[in-house]
């Protein structure tokens, strides 16, 4: 029988996934997407974020964040 993790167990894994996820496109040169608290995120190599948003022609738009 296979034991369900529990939350913080979980919390730990995705954790990891992500910093795994963001050092290899970092080193890949490539900008990761996500999403945080509703917002779309474009992070590039370098670490700086960006949100995207679309205007209402649907044209992409970033904003920096600090």
């Amino acid at each position: 029988m296979v034991a369900l993790k529990t939350g913080i167990e979980l919390e730990e894994i995705f954790d990891k996934a992500h910093q795994t996820v963001k050092k290899k496109a970092k080193d890949a040169g490539a900008p990761l997407y996500y999403m945080h608290t509703g917002k779309r995120i474009r992070e590039d190599a370098n670490g700086q974020k960006f949100v995207i948003v679309l205007d209402a022609d649907g044209n992409v738009i970033e904003y920096k964040l600090n």
